[in-house]
């Protein structure tokens, strides 16, 4: 009797783990949506360029931020 429980919940498990495995797999084959920001075309081409045009934007940002004024902490007079 207790081997017959042992199986039953080995074989709930596996297929617990089964069920998780095929949803990881199907979430990880879905197609994403390309990063942009609004109002900008969707990107064209290989996989290799969208790539670079995603990394551009992010580099562009980037220095955009670099480039804007950090505003100044208050002096704090004792």
């Amino acid at each position: 009797m207790r081997a017959v429980i042992g199986i039953a919940g080995l074989l709930v498990a596996l297929a617990v783990v089964g069920l998780l495995a095929k949803k990881q797999l199907a979430a990880t084959r879905a197609p994403e949506p390309a990063l942009q920001a609004p109002g900008q075309a969707a990107p064209t081409g290989t996989v290799r360029e969208q790539s670079q045009q995603v990394q551009q934007q992010v580099k562009q940002q980037v220095e955009g931020l670099m480039q804007q004024a950090r505003p100044m902490p208050e002096d704090e007079t004792k």
